[in-house]
C-alpha cells in the first residue's frame, strides 16, 4: 500500500537519526591557549571554519568518537577535559529528513602535529582562544565557547 500523501501534495520524506561527536582541542590549559579549527569549502568556494567532528561509529561512545574525529581531522591526539554541549539540527539530503545530534567536548592536546591530511578538511589552523568565536562560521558552535572556562575551572 502506498504511503499517504500529506495535504500539501508532497510525498513524506523518511526520517533518519544521525549522531556525531567532536570538539575543541586546546594546545595548553590556560586563558591564552590556542584551539585547532578546521576549514571546509562550501559550495560557493568560501572557507568556513568549524570544530572537528564526525559520525559516531558502531560500538563507540560519543567521547571515543570525539577523540578519534579530532585526531583524524587535525592530526592532534587529545584527552577529554569535559563536555561543552550538544547541538541538534534538521536538514534534507538524499530524499531523507535528517535529524543530526552532535556531542562536543573540550580536549587538551597530548600529541601530534596540526595537519590537514584528512580528505574532508581543506585547512587547519591554531587560533587564539580569544579569537575562536570570530572565526567560527556557525552560531551554535560559538555558543559552546561559553562552557570552556567552566570546564577548565572544573578540571584544574
Amino acid at each position: 500500500m502506498p504511503s499517504p500523501t500529506p495535504p500539501s501534495g508532497r510525498a513524506r520524506l523518511r526520517r533518519v537519526e544521525e549522531t556525531s561527536a567532536g570538539g575543541l582541542i586546546l594546545d595548553h590549559r590556560s586563558a591564552d591557549a590556542s584551539a585547532a579549527l578546521i576549514g571546509r569549502r562550501d559550495r560557493h568556494g568560501r572557507l568556513l571554519w568549524s570544530l572537528p567532528k564526525g559520525h559516531v561509529e558502531e560500538g563507540e561512545t560519543a567521547a571515543q568518537a570525539a577523540v578519534r574525529e579530532v585526531t583524524e581531522e587535525t592530526g592532534l591526539t587529545g584527552r577529554i577535559l569535559g563536555r561543552l554541549g550538544t547541538i541538534d539540527f534538521w536538514f534534507v539530503a538524499g530524499g531523507a529528513r535528517i535529524h543530526k545530534t552532535v556531542h562536543h567536548f573540550l580536549l587538551l592536546r597530548r600529541a601530534g602535529t596540526l595537519s590537514d591530511d584528512d580528505i574532508e578538511v581543506d585547512a587547519v589552523a591554531w587560533v587564539p582562544l580569544a579569537e575562536v568565536a570570530d572565526r567560527l562560521a556557525y552560531v551554535d558552535e560559538r555558543r559552546l565557547l561559553d562552557e570552556v572556562p567552566i570546564v577548565l575551572a572544573a578540571t584544574a
